[in-house]
């Protein structure tokens, strides 16, 4: 043995430290937020322009070495950071808005920090799934998040379909550009009058929270919106006694027997026993079917 030991000299593992961040207002920021990025020795941001902006907003001084870390490079990025908490730096991570790791960068490098033992903590801040969900008056006592739904139609529809019988409240992240997309094949999947709040840009200047049920909804946003935002969805009741599928098409067969066209029997099916469309649909195809 040495006779000198030097081993207590030898810093231990740094943490890593998740950083909410506000969603738009700047006063929504904790004050251990501003006290967290002006004492660790990294900070690892989605955004180092917005990082900067909520510094100087936030009277801020920094001192740490500041690193990208946004979704194209955070695979590769995650050994550096690794490296860092492995030689003693404690590392804050900040998205550009709400919690890491939720829908935005993180996800990984909390995992990867999990398997080597490296201890993660958390500064609590804003999210735009809880703020949506709390200000959107549907029933909050149990609730799935989904994030954002696939981009292409043929996917988005399985997902949607699997979620047609969840009776818990739904939260949704969306683009702008899709919103309205979105909205159409939800009241599709769902059902036209299915109740659902489209939260934008909350807790900013032009934040807006619209009511209603999904068809009118995407009426409503069908040339697009602008912001961030957020989509909460009622869940089925559970109560509810879902009609089988030769109910639905009996119904159906009545009223164009009747001489009510067929698209329109169709959706006057749907609004009657709150079922969606392509419950309707499929359960007149399954009947054509089944009696050729």
């Amino acid at each position: 043995m040495s006779a000198y030991d030097d081993s207590e000299d030898q810093p231990g593992p740094g943490r890593l430290i998740l950083v909410g961040t506000p969603l738009g207002n700047v006063g929504d920021a904790s004050i251990r937020l501003k006290q967290t990025i002006e004492t660790v020795d990294v900070v690892a941001v989605e955004d180092t322009r917005r990082f900067w902006r909520l510094c100087h907003d936030l009277e801020a001084t920094v001192h740490a070495q500041v690193v990208s870390f946004y979704e194209a490079v955070e695979m590769a990025r995650t050994p550096q950071l690794l490296d860092y908490l492995q030689g003693g730096s404690d590392v804050a991570l900040l998205t550009d808005a709400g919690m890491p790791s939720v829908s935005d960068p993180g996800y990984r490098l909390v995992a990867a920090c999990s398997e080597v033992g490296l201890d993660v903590t958390v500064v609590p801040g804003p999210s735009a799934a809880i703020a949506a969900l709390a200000v959107s008056g549907l029933p909050s006592d149990r609730f799935c998040f989904e994030g954002f739904l696939a981009r292409k139609p043929g996917e988005r529809n399985r997902q949607l379909t699997k979620l047609a019988d969840e009776t818990r409240t739904m939260v949704f992240f969306e683009s702008p550009r899709r919103i309205g997309t979105t909205l159409a094949d939800m009241a599709e999947v769902f059902g036209v009058e299915r109740e659902a709040v489209v939260c934008r840009e909350l807790t900013k200047t032009y934040e807006e929270v619209k009511r209603g049920g999904l068809g009118a909804l995407a009426q409503w946003a069908a040339d697009g919106l602008l912001g961030e935002i957020t989509i909460v969805v009622r869940g089925i009741s559970p109560t509810t006694e879902i009609p089988t599928q030769e109910a639905v098409a009996a119904q159906v067969a009545e009223l164009v027997a009747d001489g009510t066209d067929r698209k329109e029997a169709l959706s006057i099916v749907a609004k009657s026993t709150g079922m969606p469309k392509r419950f309707v649909y499929d359960a007149v195809l399954a009947a054509k079917n089944s009696n050729p």
